[in-house]
Formats: C-alpha cells, sequence, structure tokens
C-alpha cells in the first residue's frame, strides 16, 4: 500500500510540473544536446533555443494561439539563464512568429512566408550605425522608462496617450508615424524628471526611429503588422508606467527595443551587400 502511494504522489508531482503548454518537457539528453551543439559549433545557446522553437513552429508542432511555456519553465526545462531565454524569444519575436502579451505570455503568431526583411545596400550600411544607436537606448531608455513609472504626472500620461492615438490614427491613414513615435519616446524621458535622459534622446532627434533611415522596415507588402505591432509594443510600456509599475516598464521598454534590435540583425543576415 505505501508502494502505491508512493507512486501516486510521485505522479501527481510530475503532473503538476509539467509546462502549462502540454508540450513534453525536453529530457536530461536533450538539455546536454543544446549545450553540447553550442560547445561543438560556438553558436549560442539563445539562438539554439530560438531556432528549436522555430522549427516547432514551421513544423505545426507549436500552432497559432499557443502559448510557449514561461520563461521560468524554460529556464528550468532547458537548464539555462534567463538571458538566454530572453534573446531566444525576443529573436523569435523579430522573426514574427511569436507575441508576447506582458504578464500574460507568449503566443505563437501565424507563419507569414517570405516575408523576410531585406536590406539594399545602402539599408545595409545604415544598419550598422542604427544597431549602435540601439544598444545605447536599450541600456538608457530601459531605465528611463522604470523611472517614469516611479515619477510620471497625469500631464505626462496625457502626453504620452496623445502620441499613441496619433500614431494609431496615421498608421491606419497611411499617415507619418515618426513624429508621434518620437514623441512618446521623449515624453517617457521627460517623465523621469532627470532633463539629461530627454538631452540624450533629444540630440539623436527623428533618426532616433530606426525606420527613419532603413524604410523598407515598415514597407507594407513585407509585414503588414508591423506598425500596429510596434504600437502594442508601446502600450505594453505606457500600462505599466500608468500603474507605477516600474519592474514591468522596464521589461517592456527591454522587449520593445531588442525586437528592433534582433528584427534589424536578421535581416543584416538575409542580405547580401551589391557587388
Amino acid at each position: 500500500m505505501k508502494y502505491v502511494i508512493r507512486q501516486l504522489t510521485t505522479h501527481y508531482d510530475q503532473s503538476m510540473n509539467a509546462p502549462s503548454t502540454g508540450l513534453p518537457s525536453p529530457t536530461p539528453a536533450s538539455r546536454e544536446s543544446l549545450r553540447g551543439k553550442s560547445g561543438r559549433n560556438g553558436r549560442s545557446l539563445a539562438n539554439l533555443l530560438s531556432e528549436e522553437f522555430e522549427n516547432k513552429i514551421r513544423q505545426g508542432l507549436l500552432r497559432e494561439g499557443d502559448r510557449l511555456p514561461t520563461e521560468s519553465e524554460l529556464v528550468r526545462s532547458y537548464d539555462v539563464s534567463r538571458t538566454v531565454v530572453r534573446e531566444a524569444i525576443s529573436k523569435l519575436q523579430a522573426a514574427g512568429l511569436v507575441e508576447t502579451r506582458h504578464g500574460i505570455g507568449t503566443f505563437v503568431q501565424a507563419v507569414r512566408e517570405g516575408a523576410g526583411l531585406t536590406l539594399n545596400a545602402r539599408e545595409l550600411s545604415e544598419s550598422v550605425d542604427v544597431l549602435a544607436v540601439l544598444e545605447l537606448r536599450i541600456s538608457l531608455e530601459t531605465e528611463a522608462a522604470g523611472l517614469a513609472a516611479q515619477r510620471r504626472s497625469d500631464a505626462h500620461l496625457q502626453a504620452m496617450r496623445q502620441a499613441l492615438q496619433a500614431f494609431e490614427r496615421n498608421a491606419a491613414g497611411g499617415g507619418d508615424t515618426i513624429a508621434p513615435d518620437l514623441a512618446f519616446h521623449l515624453g517617457i524621458a521627460q517623465a523621469t524628471g532627470n532633463p539629461y535622459f530627454e538631452s540624450i534622446l533629444a540630440h539623436f532627434g527623428a533618426q532616433l526611429i530606426p525606420r527613419t533611415r532603413i524604410t523598407s522596415i515598415q514597407s507594407p507588402g513585407r509585414d503588414p503588422d508591423y506598425l500596429h505591432r510596434v504600437n502594442r509594443e508601446h502600450e505594453e510600456i505606457f500600462n505599466a508606467i500608468e500603474r507605477q509599475d516600474a519592474d514591468s516598464a522596464r521589461a517592456a521598454m527591454r522587449i520593445h527595443l531588442t525586437n528592433s534590435r534582433e528584427r534589424l540583425r536578421l535581416a543584416q543576415k538575409h542580405s547580401v551587400p551589391a557587388a
């Protein structure tokens, strides 16, 4: 009888610890395989993890609307750090394969074949500097978002909300989205109460926004949902600032800017400079 109870208890514990997606957990051998592949060919664990999920999505093992395991589940299942998981998810987001809804989860999107961004020779050259600016922005604006959540006023929120509404309205009507995009990010810098944040961002002006220099990023034929997706990311940042959740504001800003960086890196990878 004790043996039967022990077996039932073990089964219950295993079922309660299984990932919420219903996908089978990686075995210890698969964890070793992930690290082994990284050691053999020098590729990062983040690349290998993102490719594993990309293959599952493209093979139909994960379908549109399916929720990926949580960050904690992936850390535990694959024996990798949270940084590796976050970078892998950003790569999947940049490829348009998943969408993260902050506080809810990461969900598989419909696969759009042939929608990958490629750059012409001028854009490929420009992209090097655009990536450098994005690296600066990730460190600077992530902290700015956290401070804005702690210090924002109702007037700051109103200005940010107006920028988001203008972005959505202009995106729907084919108008300018650069100005409201910049206004939103400058509004966050202003809400920190530290003039140096705004001063640094204002120095770059419109060039702070990648699509001012890489115009094919927003080509409707390549990705008709691109601008809408960008503003959804803006909404996540705004909502966290509005409820004064500094940690969530930082996380949402980091996701937003990291997605921009990974989209551009992916485009560089798929682009070949003119001979």
